[in-house]
């Protein structure tokens, strides 16, 4: 208009001329000339902010430096598009599927779980941390799928070798062609994402009663206590304080039993707490609320409950060497009998995991718990489990009876590992 404006008679040119191209000018800078002020902007107000906080004390700052996320996941650059949406990344998606899962297996709700990007990492690895701490490492491959030998195939597959982090099977990372031939020579194929998330999961599930705090049982009371208010409130906190009912549960977790039915449980418990407050005797007594799940997952395929047993002089040693204290139940044993008990039951494992079994154990309920610690670290998936805890209606079959190994018997752990007799 100012261009116009110019050409009309009596109206001065120079000055229209002059307006006309700084209007121009100005309009085609002024794109530029916005998001310049706009970072200019910030960089004072950051610098306002930090000098108020300093003034004030820097404590609010600090505080924030000391919260832990219960659960992090740090991806390498070239797995960060697996949480992008925007490049059809599901990994956000998967992760809060995991959660869902999670509360209506295990009856526990699991803290969100944060996603970032760490460029320490290598471009395929990823890690996963606990409360701040690095619990376990990876590596997949965004453009390959990983074909797991899970049929004990002889195929030879092209790709890159490697061992699925989970199960432990021989694996092979293989691209889009391979893949196809893969899955017709039986091998089971899945994506990065998926491995990804498995091993996220199982390590949540492996480490349930460590994410499991006080303040998550307050809120599981809480909403327990608008359908079933009577339990509660004879329990809570006349029996039993938050933090022994955080034991009992986190002892329940640890053996990978679910609690979602925490009604029954703490109505087991608050039939006992009146004589005891000892949190492993009051979740061994839960345990009977859950005797019908806790068998079920180890049934043979003709339904019946393949066990180990031990020998009748060797169940009385090991009751003489249970120590009860005023919140827990220990096993005490002389060294020499700990090295020959870790022996035998060595052997019988390996006896009857070649089987194709899961090795899981009967006893007597005063020493469970005792035992089931006391041989965890060696035997992680050792199941044991006391005859109070089986259904009646559920038959069970001796794999083998486990008797202390005998000085003057061959080790067993050197019969089956003839290297060790080298060495």
């Amino acid at each position: 208009m100012l261009a116009f404006m110019m050409f009309i008679p009596g109206f001065p040119f120079a000055p229209f001329c002059s307006l006309s191209i700084l209007s121009a000018l100005a309009a085609w800078k002024l794109p530029k000339w916005q998001a310049s002020l706009l970072s200019s902007m910030k960089t004072p107000k950051s610098e306002k902010k930090n000098k108020a906080e300093t003034k004030e004390g820097v404590e609010l700052p600090m505080e924030q430096l000391l919260k832990l996320d219960p659960i992090q996941v740090e991806l390498g650059y070239a797995l960060v598009h697996l949480a992008d949406k925007s490049k059809n990344g599901d990994l956000l998606a998967r992760v809060t599927g995991i959660r869902k899962n999670f509360v209506k297996e295990m009856g526990m709700v699991i803290p969100p779980i944060k996603i970032k990007d760490n460029l320490q990492l290598q471009g395929q690895e990823y890690r996963l941390l606990l409360k701040g701490e690095e619990h376990t490492k990876g590596e997949v491959y965004a453009d390959r799928w990983l074909a797991m030998n899970a049929c004990d195939s002889k195929e030879v597959l092209d790709g890159i070798s490697t061992t699925e982090p989970v199960y432990q099977l021989p694996a092979t990372w293989v691209t889009a062609v391979e893949k196809k031939k893969a899955e017709l020579k039986g091998f089971t194929v899945v994506d990065a994402t998926t491995v990804l998330v498995t091993h996220l999961s199982e390590t949540i599930k492996q480490h349930a009663a460590e994410i499991l705090t006080r303040q998550d049982v307050q809120h599981l009371i809480d909403h327990l206590k608008t359908t079933h208010s009577a339990v509660i409130n004879e329990l809570i906190p006349g029996q039993l304080g938050i933090g022994q009912v955080h034991r009992i549960l986190q002892n329940l977790l640890s053996e990978g039993l679910s609690i979602r039915n925490l009604a029954e449980i703490l109505e087991r418990i608050s039939d006992l707490a009146p004589h005891t407050k000892n949190p492993d005797e009051l979740s061994e007594h839960a345990r009977l609320a859950l005797s019908k799940s806790i068998a079920k997952p180890y049934l043979s395929e003709d339904g019946l409950l393949h066990t180990l047993s031990l020998e009748s002089s060797l169940e009385r040693q090991i009751s003489e060497g249970i120590r009860k204290t005023a919140n827990e139940l220990t096993l005490v044993l002389e060294p020499g009998t700990a090295i020959q008990l870790i022996e035998s039951f060595s052997l019988g494992i390996q006896q009857m995991t070649a089987s194709g079994l899961h090795p899981v154990l009967v006893c007597s309920p005063q020493i469970r718990l005792p035992l089931y610690r006391f041989l965890q670290p060696t035997f992680p998936n050792l199941v044991v489990i006391s005859i109070m805890e089986l259904p009646r209606e559920l038959s069970l079959k001796n794999f083998q009876s486990i008797e202390l190994a005998s000085k003057n018997k061959p080790n067993p752990i050197m019969e089956t590992n003839p290297e060790l007799q080298t060495a």
